[in-house]
């Protein structure tokens, strides 16, 4: 299997980079960040009566256990929403709670909380916190409006809507606004195998990174990070 690239780009001074995979590593740290990992949404709608396929939290974990490998990471910190609902972590499977135990067990694991898991459950290993202040950045699920601080958050499942060759396509792709004074703030896409996503170009998205005077879009490809400009405030 032939690994995608992690991309390098510079966010507040710092290298980060972005994998086609939906992660950020942060080599100073070597940290890996991953936003809304949603576990066990499938079983979540099948209690609704609405059937999918049962395996969306084997996937991202697997895909989780990969970008760990790839990356060297010694250090992952979730970006909260991490199980789809308060109880999601009870009706994880054999395999799968014991992939994630040993994930915890072999990393120094950061469990940010977000609004669908604000009671996560602390059977599993790692520290739960509701924010985290790391080498000047700040570490949360939903970004804050009105935010001066460079921040790093999740919560809006950004997707790209793009026309290519008449076909219209969306992607996950990370969201970048600049305030004026240069100082920068990212919305991370969506890690989680069954989570969707809203048009990056969304007013939502905008409100959430203001007084950002520039935002784009920015997805990994071919080893490099390409940059789709999505609004700028009027000169």
């Amino acid at each position: 299997m032939v690994r995608a690239m992690f991309a390098s780009f510079e966010f507040a001074g710092r290298e980060l980079r972005l994998g086609p995979a939906r992660a950020l590593y942060w080599p100073a740290e070597r940290a890996l960040l991953v936003a809304d990992l949603h576990l066990e949404k499938a079983s979540w709608y099948a209690a609704r009566g609405q059937m999918l396929p049962p395996y969306d939290s084997r996937d991202t974990l697997e895909r989780l256990a990969d970008a760990v490998k790839q990356t060297g990471a010694r250090r992952v910190i979730t970006l909260g929403d991490n199980f789809h609902d308060d109880a999601g972590a009870l009706r994880l499977d054999a395999h799968c709670t014991g992939m994630l135990e040993a994930l915890t067990r072999a990393l120094d694991w950061v469990w940010i909380t977000g609004n669908h898991d604000e009671a996560l459950p602390k059977g599993f290993g790692g520290t739960i916190v509701p924010e985290l202040e790391m080498g000047g950045i700040i570490l949360r699920h939903e970004a804050r409006p009105g935010e001066t601080a460079p921040e790093l958050s999740g919560h809006f499942h950004p997707k790209l809507r793009v026309n290519v060759r008449n076909r219209h396509i969306a992607r996950p792709c990370a969201v970048m606004g600049r305030n004026a004074d240069g100082a920068e703030r990212m919305i991370l896409p969506a890690f989680g195998s069954l989570t969707g996503g809203l048009d990056a170009a969304a007013p939502e998205i905008r409100a959430a990174l203001s007084p950002a005077h520039r935002i784009e879009a920015l997805m990994p490809a071919r080893g490099q990070i390409a940059r789709f400009p999505l609004w700028a405030a009027p000169a």
